[in-house]
């Protein structure tokens, strides 16, 4: 697994200098006032697609998206389910880009893994079943939220020209996104994974993405920094001390998140209160989450 380890972590290193970090747009903080004010305008993320990170600097909620990534998405689950992230270090972080971990197979063993996954850069989406509340004019928009994930994607007028009447689409590699760390190998992603902490869309259809953190974005960002330019070894790192599906616990003690709809009039008017000029998807806010312990 050391040798597997290296060439996942030379791969990134080769994006390195296309990194950029601009600055994070920051949203009013809300809290469950606000959801029973307009119920409306707030989904409730279901259990099943929730994991609760406590780490050394604090924790971490991430809300998975299967619609995007399915086995990637049920391969992490697993690995949370069998307590697998638990004790695991980030073992390379760099400043403004990323923070990985994940290595199951050097703190757990190799009999732990299971199979590397056939990569899902990206999915091919029915715009009708799988709407977007799209950035711009509907059928031309490249850009938009789905569930208050940040998508990229081909015109959606595209869909009638293609032999399928789909269109790719995919999540960009915007602050919070939980993406799957591999080798030179397009199909190789396993366990480990990667939290980007300010700007990753370089690595847009090269990686899989498949979550987005909810809750914790302060944490990924004050995670143990590795040496420049590579970020790793790093001597003391912070820890993943455990990892739990939502669905897993005490119905009596989840929490539950709920996250503005980006079709509501809320939404819209944060959206548009924003400097759009020369915004990409990743510039403008986050949407808002609500954890109700």
């Amino acid at each position: 697994m050391i040798a597997s380890r290296v060439a996942q972590i030379a791969l990134f290193g080769i994006a390195i200098a296309a990194c950029h970090a601009p600055s994070i747009a920051q949203i009013e903080p809300q809290t469950i006032a606000d959801v029973e004010a307009a119920p409306d305008e707030w989904r409730e993320v279901e259990p099943e697609n929730l994991v609760i990170m406590e780490t050394t600097k604090g924790r971490i909620i991430l809300e998975l998206l299967p619609e995007v990534a399915p086995a990637h998405v049920t391969q992490f689950q697993h690995y949370v389910r069998e307590g697998l992230y638990d004790n695991t270090p980030f073992h390379r972080v760099i400043k403004d880009f990323m923070a990985q971990g994940g290595d199951v197979a050097a703190i757990h063993g190799e009999d732990k893994m299971l199979e590397p996954l056939e990569a899902e850069f990206t999915v091919r989406r029915a715009p009708a079943a799988f709407p977007i509340d799209a950035i711009g004019p509907d059928d031309s928009a490249k850009a938009g939220f789905y569930k208050g994930f940040p998508i990229r994607t081909q015109a959606q007028f595209l869909a009638e020209m293609s032999m399928d009447g789909l269109v790719e689409t995919w999540i960009p590699h915007c602050p919070g996104v939980l993406s799957s760390a591999r080798t030179d190998d397009p199909n190789s992603a396993n366990a480990q994974f990667f939290l980007i902490s300010k700007e990753g869309q370089h690595l847009d259809r090269e990686y899989t993405a498949k979550g987005r953190v909810v809750q914790g974005l302060d944490v990924v960002l004050d995670i143990r920094l590795g040496p420049s330019p590579d970020g790793f070894p790093i001597a003391n790192p912070d820890i993943l001390q455990s990892a739990e599906l939502v669905s897993d616990l005490n119905p009596e003690v989840r929490p539950r998140v709920f996250v503005q709809r980006t079709d509501s009039v809320a939404w819209q008017e944060r959206r548009n209160a924003a400097d759009q000029t020369r915004a990409t998807i990743c510039d403008l806010p986050r949407v808002p989450a609500v954890v109700v312990e």
